[in-house]
């Protein structure tokens, strides 16, 4: 089992930057990858980031290129997505989820999510 808790997300105004951090727990985080997936409302969920875990492959989504990086530090266990120039289209629940890599899509086949955490930005 693995278990992962989302923290960082908050309310920011269009333009400004938030790192969201994932911490994960558990005997085989080590050997999954990590990464993000979003949902905002009335939509599906759709993949933003995940990061292989040897940290050699990091793939984005098309709502994350040129914007979004992702991160990890497999000492600490921890995943992080740094988000820059925030609009109000990225208004969403932000989910972090292990598992393992695949062609896709999503190239992130999750087996354990955690519980989100809300980005609000406000135009």
């Amino acid at each position: 089992q693995i278990q992962l808790i989302e923290s960082g997300g908050q309310l920011v105004q269009a333009g400004a930057s938030l790192r969201l951090t994932c911490t994960a727990s558990g005997r085989q985080v080590s050997r999954n990858a990590l990464g993000w997936f979003r949902q905002a409302p009335g939509k599906e969920r759709e993949f933003v980031a995940v990061i292989g875990w040897d940290s050699r492959s990091a793939i984005l989504g098309d709502v994350a290129k040129g914007r979004f990086t992702i991160s990890r530090n497999s000492a600490k266990n921890v995943v992080y997505l740094q988000m820059n120039s925030l609009t109000s289209e990225d208004t969403a629940v932000y989910y972090c989820a292990a598992g393992a890599l695949e062609a896709g899509p999503p190239p992130l086949r999750a087996d354990y999510w955690g519980r989100g955490t809300q980005v609000t930005v406000s135009s």
